[in-house]
């Protein structure tokens, strides 16, 4: 049964104008029952994060700063938001619900995050609506306790995984591949495993030709026993903040891709939403729905 971690929602609006689509996350549970792709049952609420496995991957400093409502006024600006404490405590569930879904996904192939991606978080700090790392703190998590050996990050979000490519530039145990917009989000780039920077205007075809040669290759050469998978709808041609041209029909095969990938190689994978700025939500809700849809076809 595919498991889908449901962090609390906390009543919070962000500033007047804020480009940040808080109300996916409850719209994408409500879609996935209405369509009955899912069932009720299938939702898990994760627990808190436990501060000692926060430190595993973040800075005492940097969560001292946190709990203490101590950002200066410029790391507040990095984040992007007003950071609150309703904020840091969602942030500590959707970050507990990643490590969840790795377990579900362990123990039934897949599972996945309805919030999550948070991939610009760096271990001494928050950035791009990013404040924990979700798969930075899950991956260091079981690789502490052993659990898992070789973790590769599939981050296809369209703006680069820069805190978590420098959180693991000198971890031989985690692969980051980040596939994205070259111009877009971060300005400057940190060091993936793997890099592919995508130009302006990149439409589903060359797209989707790109990952398929270069996905199954990673597989091969660095055999991973597990994979996390950023799933962001942000490469939409209607997002406003994405720059390539991807139809809906194209993320979807995106998403087929990579879970046809995990499942042939019987590689389990745990899923995050990662970003999606469309200029209707219904189009961001559709595009999330798909890597639901999607998940179900493949893997049950």
């Amino acid at each position: 049964m595919l498991k889908i971690a449901f962090a609390p929602i906390y009543k919070y609006e962000l500033p007047k104008g804020h480009r940040f689509p808080m109300e996916k996350y409850e719209l994408i549970p409500q879609q996935l029952l209405h369509e009955g792709i899912v069932s009720e049952n299938q939702f898990f609420h994760p627990s808190r994060l436990l501060i000692e496995d926060i430190l595993l991957t973040h800075t005492e400093e940097y969560w001292n700063k946190l709990r203490d409502n101590d950002l200066s006024a410029k790391e507040i600006r990095k984040i992007g938001f007003p950071v609150r404490p309703e904020l840091i405590e969602r942030g500590r569930y959707i970050s507990q619900g990643t490590i969840e879904c790795v377990n579900y996904a362990l123990e039934n192939g897949i599972s996945m995050n309805i919030a999550g991606g948070t991939h610009h978080a760096f271990a001494d700090r928050g950035e791009g609506f990013c404040i924990f790392n979700d798969f930075a703190i899950a991956a260091n998590y079981y690789l502490n306790l052993k659990v898992l050996k070789k973790i590769l990050i599939i981050d296809l979000d369209v703006h680069q995984g820069n805190g978590t490519a420098k959180i693991f530039e000198n971890d031989r145990r985690v692969f980051t591949f980040s596939m994205h917009g070259e111009k877009n989000y971060p300005l400057r780039k940190e060091f993936s495993n793997l890099d592919i920077g995508l130009k302006d205007k990149i439409t589903d075809n060359e797209y989707l030709e790109i990952l398929k040669f270069t996905l199954p290759k990673i597989i091969i050469d660095f055999k991973p026993d597990f994979v996390m998978y950023l799933a962001g709808v942000d490469v939409l041609a209607t997002d406003k903040l994405g720059r390539l041209n991807l139809t809906k029909i194209g993320c979807k095969e995106r998403d087929r891709i990579v879970f046809e990938t995990c499942k042939n190689n019987q590689i389990p994978v745990s899923v995050s939403m990662g970003g999606g700025y469309s200029e209707r939500i219904a189009d961001i809700i559709d595009a999330h729905v798909n890597t639901f849809r999607v998940a179900q076809e493949v893997w049950y």
